[in-house]
């Protein structure tokens, strides 16, 4: 019993659950006052827009600053519904306005007429997007007002659609780039790893070429040890064959003066000195 009470005491709390998610915040008489106003005011707003802003007959932009511009629309008249409303902009967003609405009024070809209005009311904006049928395509004109009794336009563009072929012909396109970038990171990415293979074999011959240096210096420097060997040999060889010879010599001059003088030895003489006579 207990079980089935606790079942269907569940149950209730998931509906009314489901029920209170699918609840939106109520909206205030006031705030649907404003909207079906902005509703009202949007194309008005559009049609001042492209026919007398945009005209630099009727007003250059660039000779006002932010501030004389918004004193100059506020005595430019909008009329909904046949009365007139004071038109309310913010400076910075007029001037911006003015260039989307030129660039845009070229894409199109001119309007033939305004369409359908939808608004949309996000915190303290409120959003208008107004369809604009052109000569040559068609466009959206995205009006934002502040969401207060004021309606101040803060921002606005109108900006041509695309047709499905142009649609696709840009999908294809980012399609394309999109291919194209992966396959050029794949090749560079396949040329990185082939050089993995290379880097091993020019490692080694720049190794290669250090034991080759290494072998050449030191086959050069025992070269140098041999020649200076033999060298150091040669010096001493010379020295020693100019002693003998200086003996040699010295025995010849004793048995010549033993001759001289007759005697029969050389053992009483004594050379102390040789010198060349010239």
């Amino acid at each position: 019993m207990k079980k089935r009470f606790l079942t269907f005491v569940c149950a209730i709390a998931c509906v009314l659950g489901l029920t209170a998610c699918g609840e939106g915040k109520a909206v205030s008489t006031f705030q649907e006052t404003k909207t079906q106003t902005v509703v009202n005011y949007a194309p008005a707003v559009v049609e001042l827009l492209y026919t007398q802003l945009c005209d630099e007959k009727v007003l250059k932009v660039e000779d006002f600053t932010q501030e004389e511009l918004e004193y100059v629309c506020e005595a430019v008249p909008v009329y909904v519904g046949g009365n007139p409303r004071p038109f309310k902009v913010d400076g910075y967003a007029l001037q911006k306005a003015i260039g989307s609405f030129q660039s845009g009024m070229k894409d199109i070809g001119g309007v033939q007429k305004l369409g359908k209005v939808e608004t949309q009311v996000k915190g303290k904006q409120i959003i208008a997007r107004v369809e604009v049928i052109g000569n040559t395509r068609n466009a959206i004109a995205e009006l934002i007002f502040s969401n207060d009794m004021f309606l101040r336009l803060k921002s606005a563009a109108l900006n041509p659609t695309k047709t499905v072929g142009e649609m696709m012909e840009k999908a294809a396109l980012n399609t394309l780039i999109g291919m194209g970038t992966v396959f050029l990171v794949l090749i560079l990415i396949s040329l990185l790893i082939s050089c993995f293979a290379i880097i091993p074999k020019i490692q080694e011959a720049a190794k290669k070429r250090q034991e080759e240096k290494k072998n050449r210096q030191t086959t050069s420097s025992g070269i140098d040890n041999a020649v200076a060997q033999i060298q150091e040999r040669e010096e001493k060889d010379a020295v020693a064959y100019e002693d003998t010879q200086d003996l040699e010599l010295v025995a010849v001059i004793a048995a010549a003066i033993a001759a001289y003088e007759g005697a029969t030895s050389t053992d009483g003489f004594v050379v102390r000195s040789i010198r060349k006579r010239a």
